[in-house]
């Protein structure tokens, strides 16, 4: 980019039925605090495990990681409370975009929140077209809803030829969380 173009926040999405949205994700994140940017995570569902990813963004200074989900909807014994964490999340998160003050921040399966009515997609598109121009957001999660995927910069869709739980082989440490 030469220095005299003009500078464009993206809308980024990862979506999709196979595993690595997270990790496609967390790549653009770890490229920018390379970089001395200041970056925002909320994540809509990952609450019960401690994630490397989660006991690292502890260290890092220019990282703001909220982890506002309550864990995976099917383990769930009360979806109320699961929509209550998803209305908070999504709140920490609109002010995170609005304020201006992160460059890059990423919406970790909040794809979730929309597919069990949750959040409404337009309210999310509202504050997408209100942020500051050289804010850059990333949505991470399956089935994201059409009008956020017709807005976005970017959409790579994810999908899996082979997984690892097909073959009976459990979540690794390091790998998947």
């Amino acid at each position: 980019m030469s220095s005299g173009s003009k500078k464009k926040g993206m809308i980024l999405v990862h979506t999709g039925p196979g595993k690595g949205k997270t990790t496609a994700a967390l790549g653009i994140l770890f490229r920018a605090l390379g970089r001395g940017i200041k970056c925002g995570v909320v994540q809509f569902l990952k609450g019960k495990w401690e994630t490397g990813e989660r006991k690292f963004a502890r260290t890092i200074p220019d990282l703001e990681f909220h982890v506002m989900g309550l864990g995976f909807t099917w383990e769930s014994d009360d979806l109320d409370r699961d929509k209550e964490a998803a209305r908070a999340a999504w709140k920490k998160s609109a002010e995170m975009i609005l304020s201006g003050n992160y460059k890059i921040i990423i919406l970790d399966e909040i794809t979730y929140a929309f597919h069990y009515g949750w959040l409404e997609s337009e309210e999310v598109l509202q504050v997408l077209r209100k942020r500051p121009e050289d804010v850059h957001v990333v949505i991470t999660g399956r089935n994201c809803p059409a009008n956020i995927v017709e807005i976005a910069d970017l959409v790579s869709f994810i999908e899996s030829r082979k997984h690892p739980h097909e073959q009976g082989i459990p979540a690794q440490i390091g790998i998947d969380y």
